[in-house]
């Protein structure tokens, strides 16, 4: 059950984020084999200067910022985490989100650090 939180621009939220939603949940169920109602998302919009970011950094060209936050349970290999990343930043270059513009961050805990209502 993997809880993904998603910081961007107000107008990037206001034009795609259905779109981000759907892309970014398929991604997880074509590459984790979540099962399709395994849907937690949050969104936190900002204001023009509140994502704060070096446009260069590693020399990538960034025009904005997209960050996607993944916390789940450590049980994915390192080449399952990276197909992921891969997926989510295809799907969403798709859309019209630059993988130049997007920062993919998995945060892993245990089982037993979750309650989902059961």
């Amino acid at each position: 059950m993997p809880l993904i939180q998603i910081d961007l621009d107000e107008d990037v939220y206001e034009n795609l984020h259905e779109q981000i939603s759907a892309e970014v949940h398929q991604a997880q169920i074509d590459v984790l084999k979540v099962p399709a109602d395994d849907l937690f998302q949050i969104f936190r919009t900002h204001k023009p200067g509140q994502l704060k970011f070096d446009p260069t950094y590693n020399n990538v060209e960034r025009r904005s910022l997209v960050l996607i936050r993944i916390t789940m349970v450590h049980l994915y290999s390192v080449a399952t985490k990276r197909a992921l990343f891969e997926a989510i930043a295809a799907r969403l270059d798709a859309i019209g989100v630059r993988h130049e513009d997007l920062l993919i961050s998995v945060v892993e805990n245990h089982f037993e650090d979750w309650y989902a209502g059961a």
